[in-house]
């Protein structure tokens, strides 16, 4: 059988740990090249077995690829693509880790030619880490990751790809371009807008700062936890998906309007009911999700 050949451009938390698993599993079945922006990054790719061989020349990294998957921030997807564009064989895979999806697609289309294919991905998981000695061989498994299917790719190349995905350990599932941005606006992007805006809130508290370190204790390193997240992903998916965040963050706006106008008049009954309610649905949600999903 002929060797595959992937390249992974950013091999940091998500692209390293996809580096770590599959040479774990597919073992000399897959030759791996990596590029990272910095050469001690590309150093450690090397020495933690993330690939086999990494280089600062994008050509060298990319010409010999079956499979190109990209994980650097949003906002340099494009341009790296357009970089490579020139060493790519025909009928190479492109797929992606970016969190939002119809931005990428959006411009992408556009220059693409028809013997090369994209195919839009996002793995839902990652760390408060990052950089490739963050990563982990095991960080897909169990974890959602989000497939596009309508960036026009044939089906021998999906199948090709998941071949290869599936050794991730993954739970895979499909949404169109709009749906994911919609959701992952939800159920990512504006919770990590939220938890900034929690240690904000810490930071701005004045001469009480003192006092207030002096409490913290899980439950604030459990909901700012994710604020710890890599800034340059998070100012980039904020650019590109901006429509969806911005109005989850208003309806946000006016969940917390109702609720400081219940504490105001003093509604004990309101107030309760809010409570009450958020944990019934959160209960409900991730008891449903352990079922198909691990919820660590």
């Amino acid at each position: 059988m002929k060797q595959l050949h992937l390249a992974i451009i950013g091999v940091g938390l998500i692209g390293g740990s996809l580096g770590l698993c599959l040479k774990d599993k597919m073992g000399d079945s897959i030759y791996i090249t990596g590029l990272c922006r910095t050469q001690k990054s590309m150093d450690a790719a090397v020495a933690l077995g993330a690939v086999d061989a990494v280089s600062a020349d994008v050509r060298k990294v990319v010409e010999e690829a079956d499979i190109v998957f990209l994980s650097p921030p949003v906002l340099q997807i494009l341009p790296m693509v357009e970089k490579i564009l020139p060493y790519l064989k025909k009928g190479v895979i492109l797929t992606d880790a970016g969190s939002t999806k119809a931005y990428i697609w959006e411009h992408l289309r556009k220059i693409l030619p028809d013997d090369i294919y994209y195919i839009a991905g996002h793995p839902m998981t990652g760390r408060e880490k990052s950089g490739v000695q963050a990563a982990k061989k095991d960080l897909f498994k169990g974890k959602a990751y989000v497939i596009v299917e309508d960036t026009g790719a044939p089906r021998e190349a999906h199948e090709k790809l998941m071949r290869v995905l599936r050794h991730t350990g993954a739970n895979f599932t499909e949404l169109d371009l709009e749906s994911h941005d919609r959701c992952a606006s939800v159920i990512s992007h504006v919770p990590h807008v939220v938890a900034a805006a929690l240690v904000t809130l810490l930071n701005r508290s004045g001469d009480d700062m003192e006092s207030c370190l002096k409490l913290i204790g899980g439950g604030f390193r459990d909901t700012t936890r994710i604020a710890s997240s890599n800034p340059d992903m998070w100012a980039d998916i904020c650019m590109t998906n901006g429509k969806a965040i911005v109005a989850n963050l208003h309806e946000l706006q006016s969940i917390l309007s109702e609720v400081i106008e219940a504490v105001e008049k003093k509604d004990r009954q309101a107030i309760y009911d809010y409570f009450d309610a958020s944990r019934k649905r959160r209960d409900a949600i991730l008891e449903n999700a352990w079922k198909h999903f691990d919820p660590n």
